[in-house]
């Protein structure tokens, strides 16, 4: 018997196809999903044979852990309601679907723009019932304004526990290892400051350019579609007090404490602690590549395709420690990683070798792993020879035999079972912007445009000297 119901707004986009779509299907593979849940595909434009179409999708995104006949049971769960954003007459057709179902997940996976008129028209239908839950993709807005605007909408719908602000990196394994590495080991916790610490950097590079999504992109730019978002959940990880618990509110009041004391950049500040690029044409995977103002649909645009960044926390345990951010398209690498970096030793007892100060690198992609270097005696007789060695935990590698999962499938199970550690509260969402939103003013007030780097390298030379002017040099 159906009582539960799991609603995707914008089911034949992109997102639906590559992610909540087979990550709805591993879910249900691996006997995760509410044997009672009913998948309602929406979409302006009708579809004879939603499931047909979804099959085709899900096959094409696993390929060989594709099971036809696990397809078979879930594609019978499988419904399609054609619904306009705009129109509230086509809310009644979702309704007459939902006909007796009192406890709905509605995904929200379009543009930000459509999320004022759904909530209105799901409201107007009275969909949005108390049991009722939405979820909303990044980003919230595309500055504070807009961000509380979206809140505001949001709020009138549903209660804010049954809003669930998703980011996906926060599903990824890596990132729930960070939790674990930092509050279920001693070893690391009492060095975990400033005493300990020199210096912290968050990089998430991408070696593709903007592809087929210039408009989307140029009217966001990496500060706000990369850094508002994943570097700054990345870096409330990081930089967070241990909570009370695992409960949302415990973690998440961790979070925005940090969002709260992060020093704002602006004056001088702003040309000396952030840099801003753009490609232009170069090499990228081996093969030449247009600069961003060529690429299809491209035009003349100042909108940033990297940012690097100095960040600061006023707090006691970070006072002093810089905190380096990095993102940029058309990088040489694909990465995304978390570096913490120590202090040397206060002294050595080791003539004639330098010692390199020892470093915990969390990486989340392409492969997720960590990784910690240590200074260790070389096996020579005559001399006693110091060089660094790494200790790895390859995550792949210890659990060879677990499936890698898509980051939706955690995220998708605990917004349906209401818990919403995972995602993003209102007050979150604005400090973030808040902070956001004076670098941008910075930007404007002191006419700083991107700097153009070619394609293929590792952005503007001006990053460079960003970590060079405090006696640092990034991780690569």
């Amino acid at each position: 018997m159906v009582t539960r119901a799991i609603v995707i707004f914008g089911a034949t986009g992109d997102l639906s196809r590559r992610m909540l779509l087979p990550s709805l299907y591993n879910l249900h593979a691996d006997g995760l999903l509410p044997k009672d849940l009913l998948i309602v595909g929406c979409s302006r434009g009708a579809m004879s044979d939603f499931p047909s179409a979804a099959r085709t999708w899900v096959s094409e995104r696993l390929g060989s852990q594709f099971d036809k006949s696990k397809w078979a049971e879930l594609g019978d769960r499988l419904l399609h309601a054609t619904v306009d954003a705009n129109v509230p007459e086509s809310f009644e057709s979702l309704k007459s679907v939902l006909d007796g179902i009192d406890d709905v997940l509605f995904y929200l996976s379009t543009s930000p723009t459509h999320y004022d008129a759904i909530c209105r028209n799901l409201r107007s239908a009275r969909l949005a019932g108390s049991n009722n839950k939405v979820v909303v993709e990044k980003p919230v807005g595309s500055n504070l304004r807009s961000c509380q605007a979206i809140n505001d909408s949001l709020a009138r719908a549903f209660a804010e526990e049954d809003i669930f602000r998703i980011d996906h990196y926060l599903g990824k394994e890596a990132v729930q290892n960070l939790l674990a590495l930092r509050f279920a080991n001693t070893l690391f916790e009492p060095l975990w400051n400033k005493v300990s610490i020199e210096q912290v950097q968050i990089t998430v590079a991408e070696t593709v350019g903007v592809e087929d999504r210039w408009g989307y992109y140029d009217e966001y730019g990496a500060l706000r579609d990369m850094v508002q978002n994943h570097l700054l959940q990345l870096l409330c990880l990081v930089a967070m007090e241990p909570p009370a618990s695992l409960e949302p509110d415990s973690v998440r009041n961790e979070k925005v404490k940090v969002l709260r004391a992060l020093r704002s950049l602006d004056g001088r500040e702003i040309s000396k602690r952030t840099v801003r690029g753009q490609y232009s044409e170069g090499f990228a995977e081996g093969r030449p590549v247009p600069g961003y103002t060529s690429e299809p649909g491209g035009r003349r645009s100042d909108t940033e395709t990297f940012v690097a960044l100095q960040a600061n926390i006023d707090n006691w345990r970070w006072a002093g420690v810089p905190f380096y951010l990095r993102t940029g398209k058309r990088m040489p690498r694909r990465r995304s990683e978390i570096a913490i970096q120590f202090r040397e030793v206060p002294h050595s007892i080791f003539p004639g070798n330098a010692l390199p100060a020892n470093r915990l690198v969390i990486r989340l992609q392409p492969e997720e792993e960590i990784s910690l270097t240590l200074v260790n005696k070389t096996p020579d007789l005559d001399q006693l020879t110091l060089r660094p060695l790494s200790l790895n935990l390859s995550l792949s590698d210890t659990f060879s035999k677990a499936r890698r999962r898509i980051a939706y499938e955690r995220l998708l199970l605990e917004a349906l079972n209401g818990n919403s550690t995972l995602f993003v509260r209102r007050d979150e969402a604005e400090a973030a912007w808040r902070w956001i939103d004076s670098i941008e003013e910075g930007w404007r007030r002191q006419g700083v445009t991107p700097s153009p780097y070619p394609a293929g390298t590792w952005g503007p030379s001006s990053a460079v000297a960003l970590a060079e002017r405090n006696g640092h040099s990034w991780h690569e």
